[in-house]
This record gives C-alpha cells, sequence and structure tokens, in this order.
C-alpha cells in the first residue's frame, strides 16, 4: 500500500513538472534559465582523474542510427573539454548498467528503470544530474500501448487473451510501469495476455507488432502534441522521422500516469568540477547546438532541469517489488 501511495505521489508531481526539491535545497536550474552559458573550450583539472570521456548509448535503435545521433555530440564534448571521447553502445539496457558496475562508464542518459537498477548494481555508485524537460515544461513522459491500426483492437480490454511484447527488462515505459500500472487496475499480466516476450528494445517491439509477430507493444513517448507524428519525442517519434512508420498504421489503445523522464548519470566517485561541467554542457546545449540536442534527445523539448536521486529513489522501489514479484512467479 505504501509503494502504491508513494507511485500516485511520483505521478502527481511529475505531472507538475518536477518534485519539489528535497530539504528545501536550492530550485533546480533549467536550461531556460538566464544566464546559463555553454562551456568555454579548454582542458580542465578534472581531466587528471578523467582523462577519457566514455559515454553510455542505451540499446533499442540500430548502431548506425545510434552513431549518426551521438556521434555529433561525442564530438562536441571532445571539442569542448579537449579529452577523448567514445561511446559505449550498447546491445540493450541492461549493457550501460553493467558497465556503469564495471567503472567502465563515466556518464549515459538512462531511463529511470535503467538508472534505478545500476544505482542497486553499484551500490549508490551512480548519480542523476540531469533529465529532459518536455515541450510544456514537465519533466514526465508515458507509456502507450500500440497495435495495429487494422487489428480490430480498440481498447485494453480487447487485448485479452491476447499477446503483448515488452521492449526491455530495464526500461520503465516498456517493461516495468505498465506491469505496475496493470497490477493496480487488478490485471495480472501474465495471465491476461496470451503470450509475452521481451523484443530487446522500442524499435524492435513496434516493429514485431507491424510485422504481427505480436499483437500489442509498449514504448514511450511525451505523450504531448500531435499523436499522428509520433507525439513530440520518444521512440514513436524517432521512427516517424526515419521513414520506419506511418502512425496511420497504428493505434494507440492504453497511456500509462506520467513518469519522470531518465537522468543523464554520471558515477558518483567523479570530481565535483566534472559533474558541474556535464551540467552546464546539457543545460546550454539547446541553444548552443539545436541540431545536436534533438538528434540525442530524438525529438523537440524545451532542454534540461537538475535533479536528484530522491526524484528517482520510487524506482528503486519498485525495481525491487518487480523482483520480489519475480522470485514469488518462480
Amino acid at each position: 500500500m505504501l509503494l502504491r501511495r508513494r507511485h500516485l505521489l511520483l505521478a502527481a508531481g511529475a505531472a507538475l513538472g518536477a518534485l519539489p526539491p528535497p530539504g528545501g535545497a536550492r530550485a533546480e536550474r533549467r536550461s531556460s534559465d538566464p544566464g546559463i552559458v555553454f562551456p568555454a573550450p579548454g582542458r580542465r583539472d578534472w581531466a587528471r582523474e578523467v582523462p577519457r570521456l566514455r559515454i553510455g548509448v542505451l540499446g533499442g535503435e540500430n548502431e548506425a542510427d545510434r552513431l549518426g545521433r551521438y556521434g555529433p555530440y561525442r564530438d562536441l564534448l571532445e571539442r569542448t573539454f579537449e579529452v577523448p571521447a567514445r561511446l559505449f553502445l550498447a546491445s540493450d539496457y541492461a549493457g550501460v548498467v553493467q558497465a556503469f558496475a564495471a567503472r567502465q562508464l563515466e556518464i549515459a542518459t538512462m531511463s529511470p528503470a535503467a538508472y534505478a537498477a545500476a544505482w542497486i548494481e553499484t551500490n549508490g555508485g551512480v548519480e542523476p544530474i540531469l533529465c529532459t524537460e518536455e515541450a510544456d515544461g514537465s519533466i514526465s513522459y508515458v507509456a502507450v500501448m500500440v497495435v495495429r491500426a487494422d487489428s480490430g483492437i480498440t481498447s485494453l480490454a480487447e487485448m485479452r487473451g491476447r499477446s503483448i511484447v515488452w521492449s526491455d527488462p530495464n526500461s520503465a515505459s516498456g517493461y516495468l510501469i505498465p506491469r505496475f500500472s496493470l497490477r493496480r487496475q487488478g490485471i495480472n499480466p501474465d495471465q491476461y495476455f496470451s503470450r509475452t516476450g521481451f523484443a530487446g528494445g522500442h524499435e524492435q517491439a513496434i516493429v514485431a507488432v507491424l510485422q504481427r509477430q505480436y499483437d500489442a507493444a509498449v514504448t514511450w513517448a511525451s505523450g504531448i502534441g500531435d499523436e499522428a507524428q509520433g507525439f513530440t519525442r520518444g521512440a514513436l517519434r524517432s521512427m516517424v522521422e526515419k521513414g520506419m512508420v506511418d502512425m496511420r498504421e497504428l493505434r494507440v489503445i492504453w497511456r500509462s500516469e506520467p513518469i519522470i523522464n531518465g537522468p543523464t548519470t554520471v558515477r558518483a566517485d567523479l570530481p565535483a568540477s566534472f559533474k558541474e561541467d556535464m551540467k552546464l554542457f546539457h543545460l546550454a546545449l539547446p541553444r548552443a547546438h539545436p541540431e545536436i540536442y534533438r538528434q540525442i534527445e530524438r525529438g523537440g523539448g524545451a532542454g534540461y532541469r537538475e535533479v536528484t536521486h530522491e526524484q528517482y529513489r520510487f524506482m528503486v522501489e519498485l525495481r525491487r517489488e518487480e523482483a520480489r514479484e519475480r522470485r514469488r512467479r518462480n
């Protein structure tokens, strides 16, 4: 019961834009704040402890597309801080979690569930510094369930006895939140659907529906903007822009409550000056380099906002709850 109450609190806070800073801490800086300036080029003192910048990139999209989206971002980091930067393209979400645990990454933008997994795996050895702010000023997104438009399925009720594919076991929108939300509605996802599986990523899940391998998939979307264009941001919007899908082929039949956006995450043991430079780089990125910002965020938004671990504590609890559910099922 306590966990459910905390979920509702998180959803309400995300819907309003952010949970308040804990303990009366200073207000979070935002990309839209006056005085946010892109860092001047030059090698920093922290480079003695961080001689190279290893950047994790979650799976769920083919490697060529990830390289195309993140290559200019990597190059800009390298030019700005004058340290070599390398992309670590994980095959799935777990790859980035494991790389943080092995101290093989300095920074990555993660889903909230993947961040929670990394925090648990490293015993608090990772730290969130920023998350994306949506075009309407919120810092939340939603999970959506999609089916083929010609499937005849128009509601969650009509999914009983049908098949569904989850995006990734470490995805909030593609697995954890839909399962938790369905259980709150009295639906046991392991019994309600005839068949379930993992696609290996958000794009793969949507493709599996388009190819009639599954009746439905769950993925992430900003939840705002034109649904016919895949919303303002998210996996659907990215696929529309790449010509991989026409939204007329799909129907959204269910949306979750708001989920706090995933954080840009760093190792907690890195110098404070490094963390501050990473914050300023990203906070100023939308205005200084808008196309690089749009590419790495898969669509438009209002920039970034500072966050703390307290805003993701619920997701840590949710992962532990899912682990207990899995042990009971087994």
